[in-house]
């Protein structure tokens, strides 16, 4: 419900203008930052699917963590691209070089289709010869994430991908101002550089999004011109404060049911469902909003996004915790692929994942606005129901 919105964050929100100079003010801050290029785009999914576009080929396949959001895997259709899942550690919720090379090794042979681009690719002189199965797979990407904002090992990600040709696009919704192991910021490593401004991500202004390509692209890509659709405007605008309403009846119950009812009335739009399109860019007043937040960056130091533990008897657990006042079912993610109701849409291979399968059944995480005081009644029952070898923090 916007919690991460306090009192004066959510009128700051309500009453910022914006204006042309902020978005160029933005643009630039993220070129130096990044040192590339940046298109400001009307969110995270929107942004992504430019870096593949400008990178990839058709039918190109992308190496993708197997714990994320359907809005990767919608960005990736949309570039006509194809993801493949990798298995994640069960300790840094991300794939690992290990993860990697497991899953090119027990891949099914190359389909017909597959076999006849690679022959294609040979004739016009593109074949990666010492790329994956010599091309034959056509994996020719890597989309990292940083699940949490915890980091991955980038150095060995990187090796692997040079080892196979492979291109790097990092993904920054949950992990702007990160640093990797060996001290390079994230977004400074890959081809391109995403970042999303949804709600309840690294950078928070309700939509939005940008890309930064850092390296020459192989196809040339238009920046979005196109303003906001006023519907949308006028939803990333106000969601902050019907946040601050539902959050304030909460108490008496009826916060939830205000939510659904704003949901319902199309006052409010659920993350998930904001759609992807490559022409529109953001609000002039999230661009001044996001340049801020990115800016305090350096101040607040590395983010964690979300803290998380593995429990047993989710769904009971949950309920015990409502009966509490704590709402913690929004859950990321309760399937391998989130939300859930668009699960079924993926085809998520779970037998060559099933790292990601129990932690989707098992996680709970809780966002890291919430202090120690007021989340002390909450942790003593989840300890309850932790998994074994689990630590209450």
């Amino acid at each position: 419900m916007a919690a991460t919105y306090s009192n004066g964050e959510w009128l700051k929100h309500l009453f910022t203008v914006g204006r042309k100079k902020d978005c160029d003010k933005l643009v630039k801050l993220l070129n130096d930052k990044y040192d590339g290029k940046a298109m400001l785009c009307k969110n995270g999914r929107s942004a992504l699917t430019l870096a593949l576009k400008a990178y990839f080929e058709p039918n190109d396949k992308i190496l993708v963590n197997g714990f994320t959001c359907f809005a990767v895997y919608e960005a990736i259709k949309a570039a006509g691209l194809q993801p493949v899942f990798v298995d994640i550690s069960r300790e840094s919720l991300n794939f690992t070089a290990e993860t990697l090379t497991n899953a090119i090794k027990n891949r099914p042979e190359a389909t017909l289709e597959d076999k006849n681009n690679s022959a294609s690719d040979s004739y016009k002189g593109k074949n990666r010869q010492g790329g994956v199965d010599a091309g034959s797979s056509n994996i020719r990407g890597i989309i990292v994430q940083n699940t949490f904002g915890i980091p991955v090992d980038m150095k060995k990600i990187e090796e692997f991908a040079k080892k196979h040709d492979l291109t790097i696009i990092e993904d920054l919704a949950h992990c702007a101002g990160v640093r990797y192991p060996d001290g390079r910021q994230a977004g400074t490593v890959g081809a391109a550089t995403v970042l999303s401004f949804g709600k309840d991500k690294s950078i928070d202004t309700v939509s939005g999004g940008a890309v930064v390509l850092r390296q020459d692209a192989k196809h040339d890509i238009k920046a979005p011109d196109k303003s906001p659709k006023l519907s949308d405007h006028l939803r990333a605008r106000f969601y902050p404060m019907w946040g601050a309403c539902c959050r304030s009846l909460t108490y008496i119950g009826l916060g939830g049911a205000l939510m659904r009812l704003l949901v319902k009335a199309r006052l409010v739009e659920r993350s998930a469902d904001n759609k992807l399109d490559i022409s529109r860019r953001p609000s002039k007043f999230e661009a001044r909003r996001a340049y801020a937040q990115i800016m305090d960056l350096r101040r607040t130091g590395e983010p964690v996004l979300r803290e998380y533990c593995f429990v047993h008897d989710r769904a009971e657990l949950l309920k015990k915790l409502q009966k509490q006042g704590y709402y913690f079912g929004g859950l990321w993610y309760e399937k391998p692929v989130s939300p859930e109701r668009y699960y079924d849409m993926v085809d998520f291979p779970e037998e060559q994942c099933p790292n990601a399968v129990y932690v989707s059944q098992h996680i709970i995480n809780l966002p890291v606005y919430c202090t120690k005081h007021d989340l002390k009644p909450a942790v003593k029952t989840i300890s309850q129901y932790l998994e074994k070898g689990e630590k209450s923090e």
